[in-house]
């Protein structure tokens, strides 16, 4: 994840897109709110992706399918969409993460230890 955040800060800056000062409250607030509406847009466009795998399966069943052999083929037919929506989700919280300086691999290091803690495994 590092490489990652540091080439999604590198693409921002070549972009022209790394102008809010984090130091500053009024284009900080711009910001937020700005990457907020972006990040849920793209979760919800994953969600659209998950109903067209579902609709797609569904209408694959009815002409005779295996419903199993349908979900494969509707999963293979939105991996190409489905994959840039996942993109672009995860360049909206690289975004936020190096906004807020965090280490977005020692946060999922330490949150899944935390749950495995949660569960006692």
């Amino acid at each position: 994840m590092k490489n990652v955040q540091a080439y999604y800060q590198t693409f921002q800056e070549e972009m022209g897109w790394d102008k809010v000062d984090p130091q500053d409250f009024q284009s900080s607030k711009e910001f937020l709110l700005y990457i907020h509406m972006l990040l849920t847009t793209e979760v919800a466009e994953v969600a659209e992706e998950f109903r067209t795998i579902l609709y797609r399966t569904k209408d694959l069943t009815e002409t005779g399918m295996d419903q199993n052999a349908a979900f494969i083929q509707a999963k293979q037919e939105v991996r190409e969409s489905l994959g840039k929506e996942l993109a672009d989700c995860l360049a909206y919280l690289c975004k936020l993460a190096n906004y807020f300086d965090y280490d977005l691999e020692d946060e999922l290091r330490s949150k899944l230890e935390e749950i495995r803690g949660k569960y006692k495994k």
